[in-house]
């Protein structure tokens, strides 16, 4: 069986790579183009392209069965600024694809949406998936526009599909000098010594989820035919950014400097997400827990520094 990964040289895209090949999957990366293809396996096949270029992603999809699709052009943080290239990036590029998916005949496509920002402002301790979705940022949106895109290619073409909703993955391999992906970026600057920036005064609850347990998730979704095809992917429990940090200084052994900023209106003050139907639909759960997940990942950055 062929997996076909848009995305697949990224954070999520490289574990869930590694984790197929791993499982006797045959797999094909579609990605921006590279300077330095060192780091893909040689059994991988890389396709290189513009996601919104009909051609490029017609050639990607030829004699696959499974998509992955990971791809996303913009942040939560960044996407109200341009709402108009979001949609013509994401969902557009989004349709196309499903279009040529269908034409060469591909079995299922699975979709990273996001658990973060769809919901909105949360009217539940723990959300789970019939809660109410009004996101509050165009990168929301548009992750919930390709959700609703997905179900209608099915109704109408009989094309599968399974929506994993992810809360926050991070692991070794994440940037540390980014927007997004706290921490990753919490680390990278606890070990280089420098400041961390934090938007509001740190009370900010996440759910954070190790990238192999996504990846697992996702590589479950393959096989997975019933009839449940949006599904919550996360720990299920809430973390303050505060004691996220906390975390790390215990870890490395030092104290972070941190800096205050204001808060952005693009952050709900909580999300957690309800995990247990991924659990029970897909036979899934949680292997890495929190502090072991950090530890690792601190592990993997200060090999990489020094």
């Amino acid at each position: 069986m062929k997996c076909l990964v848009f995305g697949g040289n990224g954070f999520l895209g490289a574990d869930l790579c590694r984790n197929l090949l791993s499982q006797g999957y045959s797999v094909r990366i579609f990605d921006r183009p590279l300077k330095n293809k060192s780091e893909i396996p040689s059994e991988v096949e890389f396709f290189e392209g513009d996601f919104i270029n009909e051609c490029d992603v017609d050639t990607a999809v030829k004699g696959c069965d499974i998509i992955f699709h990971l791809i996303s052009t913009t942040i939560p943080k960044t996407s109200n600024d341009n709402p108009i290239y979001d949609v013509e990036s994401n969902v557009v590029g989004t349709i196309m694809m499903l279009q040529l998916a269908q034409k060469n005949g591909v079995r299922k496509i699975v979709f990273t949406s996001s658990g973060g920002t769809i919901y909105g402002v949360p009217e539940a301790e723990l959300i789970n998936e019939l809660h109410s979705t009004n996101p509050i940022c165009s990168y929301g949106i548009s992750k919930l526009a390709i959700e609703k895109y997905l179900h209608l290619f099915h109704e109408l073409y009989g094309l599968e599909y399974t929506v994993l909703r992810l809360s926050n993955p991070y692991g070794a391999g994440q940037r540390i000098k980014a927007m997004q992906g706290v921490i990753g970026v919490f680390i990278g600057c606890a070990l280089s010594g420098q400041e961390v920036e934090i938007w509001g005064d740190g009370s900010v609850i996440r759910d954070y989820i190790h990238v192999s347990d996504v990846s697992q998730a996702l590589i479950k979704s393959i096989n997975y035919a019933g009839v449940q095809r949006v599904m919550n992917v996360s720990s299920g429990q809430g973390v303050s950014l505060n004691e996220i940090l906390d975390k790390i200084e215990d870890l490395i052994g030092k104290q972070i400097k941190r800096v205050y900023l204001e808060g952005r209106n693009v952050d709900v003050p909580v999300n957690v997400l309800d995990n247990s139907l991924a659990k029970k639909s897909l036979n899934w759960d949680i292997k890495v827990p929190l502090d072991e997940g950090v530890n690792r990942t601190i592990k993997f950055y200060s090999e990489q520094l020094n």
